[in-house]
């Protein structure tokens, strides 16, 4: 990190049932390939990616570049684990909430995981991104689009399916969590004639910079 400065340093966590690809999303993510040897998560690892985040200067209009560095949370989705992870809750700043678009009941314990992100995140109504997986195995689907827009619709969050293999939509649902996160530091910082606010634009865009690799927890 020292070889690179940054402005902010953004925490992210994924969630969701052992099995579902967090693991494989998270290095799609950082390393843009996939990686088929990976073992189930045991308690927490992380990834990292340093980004161009382009917002709004102290005018509230001039687009300003920010540096961001990403740190990406990876949690373990069973049951023995839950008290481990759920631990890391309140310092994460925003969530993807994920499931797997060919298992349909990791997608009816979505509902679980959102009682305990209200129950120990930094508040009663995070930012939150939910991410269906495996989006290119679509013959074996299971999960209908109808159930996950109305789940999104109800809890009022953005949606992509995504696919570690492909690519697909990986960029853009961990971009528009960062939009959320970016957005509610700059409400929740007074901005005077002088200050320097915290980059939230009304339209952004990140540009990836050196990738770090993997650091284990």
């Amino acid at each position: 990190m020292a070889d690179w400065d940054y402005d902010y340093l953004v925490k992210l966590l994924a969630l969701g049932d052992s099995g579902v690809g967090k693991t494989s999303f998270l290095y799609s993510y950082t390393d843009s390939k996939f990686n088929r040897k990976f073992t189930t998560t045991v308690g927490i690892d992380f990834r990292e990616k340093r980004v161009m985040y382009t917002g709004t200067g102290a005018d509230g209009t001039t687009e300003k570049n920010f540096k961001v560095h990403l740190q990406l949370w990876d949690t373990a989705g069973q049951e023995r684990f839950r008290s481990l992870t759920t631990t890391f809750f309140r310092d994460a700043m925003g969530f993807l909430l994920m499931f797997d678009l060919t298992n349909q009941q990791s997608f009816l314990n979505l509902r679980n995981w959102m009682s305990q992100l209200q129950a120990n995140a930094y508040c009663d109504s995070p930012d939150v991104v939910l991410v269906g997986t495996k989006a290119d195995l679509r013959d074996v689907r299971d999960v209908h689009a109808r159930q996950v827009k109305d789940l999104a619709d109800r809890y009022g969050i953005p949606y992509f399916e995504t696919s570690a293999v492909t690519g697909v939509d990986v960029d853009q649902a961990v971009t528009t969590l960062l939009d959320l996160v970016m957005k509610r530091m700059e409400q929740s910082t007074p901005r005077g004639p002088s200050s320097e606010p915290i980059g939230s634009p009304v339209t952004s865009h990140v540009e990836e910079a050196p990738v770090s690799r993997t650091c284990a927890c």
